[in-house]
């Protein structure tokens, strides 16, 4: 039985480090486009009921997406690097 933890089946161990990096890139470029879109979407549903809202839609992507995808950068980093390296000790 593999030792290590798991989300939805998918192991936490044995990444490479140019592996762990990529997975920390692509956990905050998907946090900012699910943040982005979940942001335009309520923006979309703000407009209904204020049509000037309109105007703020360039803040979907600088108040709501981009610190999220960064927030989730600086989380993703250590997280990743810190397997890679619990890896590197066991063998």
């Amino acid at each position: 039985m593999p030792r290590g933890g798991r989300i939805f089946g998918f192991p936490l161990e044995g990444f490479s480090f140019f592996q762990s990096l990529l997975l920390a890139v692509a956990s905050a470029f998907f946090t900012f486009f699910a943040t982005t879109c979940a942001a335009i979407f309520c923006l979309l549903i703000w407009t209904m009921f204020d049509p000037r809202a309109l105007h703020y839609a360039a803040d979907t992507y600088r108040y709501v997406g981009f610190p999220a995808g960064v927030l989730m950068l600086v989380v993703a980093v250590p997280f990743f690097l810190t397997l890679w390296v619990r890896a590197k000790v066991r063998k």
